[in-house]
């Protein structure tokens, strides 16, 4: 189900990862062994989980990435074609393994995750080059930190050359962030401890989120969302205005894994067809989206799909 013409909604430049999902009573101490209860291998890396919740909900979508010329690389080309994500730009290396990554979830529902990059460390600038034709035609490009920083630039560059709008989610995070990242998002969006490591202030409130959220904007973002897991998120969409608390609705959490990735794939599906919703709203929106994601266990897996969402959010 590849896209004619290369004519897409979103673009997602980043990262692939299987996810080996270990399921345990609680996180083993250093040195433990203990029994887990539960084990699968799942579809992951941030760029991928934002790629398929946004094609979920109806986006065209298409994916810049580089996989291994391996097992988990091929099967992941084929979860791409089931969910109808364009591959144009998805190429295989047999120069490193498909990304992977050891997840522990704990009946809590709280993670450790080891991530091993792998191929996904040799999506560079060419590979970004080749993907003008979709990135330039394109109403979202939202980039990341699982691929080297400067392959996720250049793309954020090339969308502002072409009047795109841009959502970078800067995770992992860096302490050393480039200067141009901020300059370059429309929407710089992070989680609590994302942000702390960025500014080296604390997170503990609402109220901490909306002043470090107008430090970030003060960088040059277009405008900022700080993501707080069950507290909702804080927006602050202009110099001078007020940061607004956005709360979501309270539900009971399986597995946080990827939530924030499926907070920004639902938001880059309202930018590209909601241009004109205020940005607000649209995280309200996809807060709720993220919040159906944590009732169940996976990651790519617990993203919902249109038919599964209420129709008011559309």
């Amino acid at each position: 189900m590849s896209v004619m013409g290369g004519q897409v909604d979103v673009v997602i430049v980043g990262s692939c990862m299987t996810d080996l999902v270990s399921q345990v009573q609680r996180l083993p101490k250093v040195g433990e062994t203990i029994h887990g209860h539960k084990f699968f291998i799942g579809f992951g890396g941030k760029g991928a989980n934002q790629c398929v919740q946004a094609a979920r909900m109806g986006a065209k979508t298409a994916m810049v990435c580089k996989l291994g010329n391996d097992f988990f690389g091929d099967k992941y080309v084929q979860n791409f074609k089931d969910h109808g994500i364009s591959t144009d730009y998805v190429e295989q290396t047999a120069e490193a393994v498909t990304g992977a990554a050891s997840i522990i979830v704990n009946d809590a529902g709280e993670n450790a995750i080891v991530i091993v990059a792998g191929a996904n460390l040799l999506l560079g600038n060419e590979e970004i080059q080749r993907a003008k034709p979709a990135v330039s035609q394109a109403k979202v490009l939202v980039c990341q930190l699982e691929i080297s920083p400067d392959a996720s630039l250049k793309a954020l560059h090339m969308a502002k050359e072409s009047y795109v709008r841009t959502i970078f989610n800067p995770a992992p995070a860096i302490a050393d962030l480039h200067s141009d990242f901020y300059k370059a998002s429309d929407v710089f969006c992070c989680n609590e401890s994302e942000a702390e490591l960025l500014t080296g202030q604390t997170v503990a409130t609402v109220e901490d989120a909306g002043k470090v959220g107008v430090e970030l904007l003060g960088r040059g973002c277009g405008s900022v969302i700080i993501t707080l897991g069950a507290q909702g998120c804080v927006v602050i969409t202009a110099q001078g205005s007020s940061p607004k608390h956005v709360p979501t609705s309270k539900v009971t959490a399986v597995d946080t894994t990827g939530a924030g990735d499926s907070f920004i794939g639902a938001l880059a599906f309202y930018i590209a067809h909601y241009p004109t919703m205020p940005l607000e709203e649209m995280a309200r929106r996809a807060n709720l989206v993220a919040a159906v994601s944590v009732q169940t266990e996976g990651t790519q897996s617990s993203y919902p799909c249109k038919k599964d969402l209420p129709s008011a959010l559309f």
